[in-house]
């Protein structure tokens, strides 16, 4: 598997612990649409030193292939981190499948990205890493995002209650399964 993949219009890359600083920009951009969606951060999340350690987990995750993150940027403007897909806990025999995530700064939002950069990891995962399946979980208000899903051939397989403990709270979520189509 490559560490940087491109589309028409983005670059995906998996950062190293040195890039620390943009990826904590990118959190902080958007700390107040992120945590609507995501568990409770650790007091010290908002800091250098804790991306910096996420960074390193994450290399070693994507070196074993068990999780890789991808941080997606514009191929016109290579600065600013606009989003994350994540191909999380890639399981082997005999499942062959993994969970996808992804979020984008609240600037890029409604521009065709997340679409490109999720297409393109779902790509990644049945051609380079050889799996099956991937499945993704959406909180069922989060429109654009079963939108995003269904428009990208995911296929809605049911709630999973009380499925992720978010800021505090047991939240449902619709669960999105899509089969390598070769």
């Amino acid at each position: 598997m490559k560490t940087v993949y491109e589309t028409n219009r983005l670059v995906l890359k998996i950062l190293g612990p040195d890039a620390m600083r943009p990826v904590l920009d990118f959190q902080l951009r958007n700390r107040e649409l992120f945590e609507r969606y995501e568990p409770t951060r650790p007091d010290n999340f908002y800091t250098l030193a804790h991306q910096q350690a996420i960074l390193k987990c994450e290399q070693k995750l994507a070196l074993s292939l068990s999780t890789v993150r991808f941080y997606v940027f514009l191929k016109e403007n290579p600065l600013p981190i606009i989003g994350t897909v994540c191909l999380r806990d890639i399981v082997r025999m005999p499942y062959f499948c993994c969970e996808i995530g992804y979020k984008f700064d609240h600037a890029y939002h409604h521009m065709g990205y997340a679409r490109e950069a999720v297409d393109a990891a779902v790509t990644i995962a049945f051609r380079d890493l050889m799996l099956h399946r991937v499945f993704a979980r959406v909180i069922p208000d989060n429109l654009a995002s079963v939108r995003l899903l269904s428009d990208l051939s995911f296929t809605e397989e049911g709630l999973e209650r009380d499925c992720i403990l978010i800021q505090g709270k047991w939240t449902d979520h619709l669960r999105f399964g899509r089969i390598c189509p070769f």
